[in-house]
């Protein structure tokens, strides 16, 4: 992990557990919805907003609510694929996945909830304006929504036993993972209100680091175990899933990675030397090993 992303991670878990607590929800719903939340994830999505933040300068309470948001919509997201009607994953990172530890309905229940809260979070934070607000809530549904991660989520599942195109799995993960990704980069850039220049350069840094972190996954359920994963190694390949590598082979995956990874950090160029800890998150995301 790089340190600036380290140096993030305390206030994001700080923040995340201000806005779990919820003392007017039902007891068992909140305990999943903590669950799902608190297990060792890397916070990639929140730590990008504030490291976009902070490269375009802004102050590190504006990002609070919206960094919160999209972590949990990244959490309902995994609680709902995880699921028997989806992927029917018994392991998330290292620990029984949400429907196993509690049961199918509360899982399904706690996903609701935590994307439900992603939006009152934004709308109600005080430290943006309600022109802000409108913008963010915006970027982030269009993300999330049928045109985003969930129709990304609804072609992957269309395309199990079947082969697709390199095309259509571009298109399918840049909706599934990429969006979600971009929609960081691009809350970043509204909230300190950049120029369109700095936004567009975000947006590309965003979507170059979405597939290239679909990428490295592709090669880590290829090459890795289940211990280091923390999750099933070798279901994509279980599951009768195209993946970038039963397409273009382990060597042609590492290769697009590398491409992408250099696309992502070459997009920077207009931020200067401020875009140091967005090049390290990229060097990062392209060799993690879980």
């Amino acid at each position: 992990m790089i340190e600036e992303l380290r140096g993030f991670q305390q206030h994001i878990t700080d923040q995340l557990d201000i806005c779990l607590t919820l003392p007017q929800a039902p007891a068992q719903l909140v305990a999943a919805m903590r669950y799902a939340l608190f297990n060792g994830g890397k916070r990639i999505r929140p730590g990008l907003v504030y490291l976009a933040g902070q490269a375009l300068g802004s102050a590190v309470e504006s990002s609070d609510k919206s960094a919160c948001a999209i972590e949990l919509i990244h959490c309902y997201s995994l609680i709902h694929d995880d699921l028997p009607s989806m992927d029917d994953d018994d392991l998330r990172r290292g620990q029984p996945t949400v429907h196993i530890q509690f049961d199918e309905a509360t899982a399904i229940l706690a996903g609701d909830g935590l994307q439900a809260l992603a939006f009152e979070l934004v709308a109600t934070d005080k430290h943006l304006d309600a022109d802000t607000r409108l913008d963010i809530i915006r970027i982030l549904s269009h993300a999330a929504g049928p045109s985003g991660m969930v129709g990304g989520q609804s072609i992957d599942m269309a395309a199990e036993s079947r082969h697709i195109s390199a095309a259509e799995l571009e298109n399918m993960h840049r909706r599934k993972t990429g969006d979600l990704i971009a929609a960081c980069l691009q809350m970043a850039a509204r909230i300190k209100g950049a120029d369109e220049l700095t936004q567009n350069a975000l947006v590309t840094y965003g979507y170059n680091l979405g597939l290239a972190f679909q990428i490295r996954d592709d090669i880590l359920d290829h090459t890795g175990d289940t211990a280091t994963l923390g999750k099933p190694s070798g279901s994509d390949l279980s599951n009768h899933k195209s993946t970038f590598v039963s397409l273009h082979g382990l060597a042609g995956a590492r290769d697009q990675l590398e491409l992408l990874r250099l696309d992502a950090i070459d997009a920077l160029t207009t931020l200067g030397p401020a875009a140091g800890p967005l090049i390290s998150l990229a060097n990062y995301i392209s060799s993690r090993t879980y």
